[in-house]
């Protein structure tokens, strides 16, 4: 099973969502499962093209910092995060879980 359940067999869109679940594994902590399950989560209904999809018109932490708060209050690189609450991860038994 691939990690990622997107609608692309294009390798470089897959390494794109890989890029994606990185930055928040290095950003936030969290192990590469949930990262995973947090891309799988808020794409999975969604068809793309090939590299570079539309939605490549955005660096791959723009998606993680949305993926993991929700709304992001600001984006300056130096913004204090401290009260920024992150959202709970998907659900456990959710299909969203590819990486064990």
């Amino acid at each position: 099973m691939p990690d990622f359940l997107m609608a692309t067999d294009d390798p470089e869109m897959q390494q794109y969502f890989r890029e994606i679940a990185e930055f928040m594994v290095d950003e936030f902590a969290i192990g590469y499962p949930e990262a995973v399950a947090r891309v799988n989560e808020a794409f999975k209904d969604q068809e793309f093209a090939p590299y570079p999809d539309i939605i490549c018109h955005e660096l791959p932490e723009h998606w993680a910092y949305g993926l993991y708060y929700g709304d992001v209050p600001y984006w300056d690189e130096e913004a204090d995060r401290s009260t920024w609450t992150a959202r709970p991860a998907p659900d456990p038994a959710s299909p969203s879980w590819t990486v064990r």
